[in-house]
């Protein structure tokens, strides 16, 4: 590992955002959350903060990926693939929409390693939400930087494996409007996600990739429709890409105080795996 690297560990940055009711409302209407209207003084769900406290790289500042520039926060791996690959969560307290936040992060690990498909780098930041002085969340991602790699087939479609009785299931379709509106939500101009051209033509992937963090968002919503209790804990890994058109299955399974949750590509191949913890 470039000892220049290893240097950004320890780095920290402080953002401060309002939490407006606006920004909620516009997650509530592309991600389909049923309930009244979410206004200020509700509590906002996980991990809608995903949503907020967003990078203002300038136009000029951006990748021709579409991701910011290498540098600042986080260290300039020179890798030119990047994603966001798993979280652990830990609610203190529900942040409260309205209420001014701060979100403090800080550069935890930069380790460098070898795969199958070459050169690999793993970023983990830690992040700590605050409202009032007061801890509500505290995060850990993980940020996977890799060579460019070889073409990734289309799917094949197949069976889908089996679910445990009393699985709660969705069927998604994802499509280009999802995959933008998602991409505004979070302030991602990274092109895999809406510039079809570029997504198959210069990364390799037979369609438009769909967020990470949508699928995770998604799955955490079915937890919620499945049980009442609040979510005190939750924690993803994306194993494969999904593509628009899909389909895609969702399913959670309660078990106890935890609920797991899988997305299944048309393949039967398992993309993401999650388990929300319950309060």
């Amino acid at each position: 590992m470039d000892a220049d690297l290893r240097a950004w560990i320890g780095r920290t940055e402080s953002v401060h955002d309002p939490l407006p009711f606006t920004q909620a409302q516009a997650a509530q209407a592309t991600l389909g959350e049923p309930g009244p209207p979410i206004v200020d003084g509700m509590p906002l769900p996980l991990p809608w903060h995903w949503f907020h406290f967003l990078p203002s790289a300038p136009q000029s500042a951006l990748d021709a990926d579409g991701h910011p520039q290498r540098g600042g926060f986080l260290p300039p791996i020179p890798l030119p693939r990047r994603m966001f690959a798993g979280a652990r969560m830990t609610v203190h307290r529900p942040l409260v929409v309205g209420v001014p936040a701060v979100r403090l992060g800080s550069v935890r690990d930069v380790v460098q390693k070898s795969g199958k498909s070459g050169a690999l780098a793993f970023v983990t930041v830690a992040y700590r939400f605050e409202q009032g002085g007061e801890l509500c969340l505290e995060e850990e991602q993980d940020i996977v930087y890799r060579v460019p790699g070889a073409r990734v087939p289309a799917p094949v479609p197949a069976e889908l494996p089996a679910l445990p009785p009393g699985s709660r299931v969705r069927l998604l379709q994802p499509d280009t409007r999802l995959l933008f509106r998602f991409s505004a939500l979070t302030f991602n101009a990274h092109r895999i996600h809406y510039d079809r051209d570029y997504a198959t033509g210069v990364e390799g992937y037979p369609g438009l990739v769909v967020h990470g963090p949508l699928t995770a968002t998604l799955l955490l919503q079915l937890a919620r429709e499945a049980t009442p209790r609040p979510i005190t804990g939750f924690s993803f890994r994306g194993l494969a890409p999904l593509f628009d058109g899909g389909p895609v299955r969702l399913a959670a399974t309660l078990d106890g105080d935890t609920v797991t949750l899988v997305a299944h590509g048309p393949d039967g191949a398992l993309a993401l795996s999650a388990q929300a913890t319950l309060g």
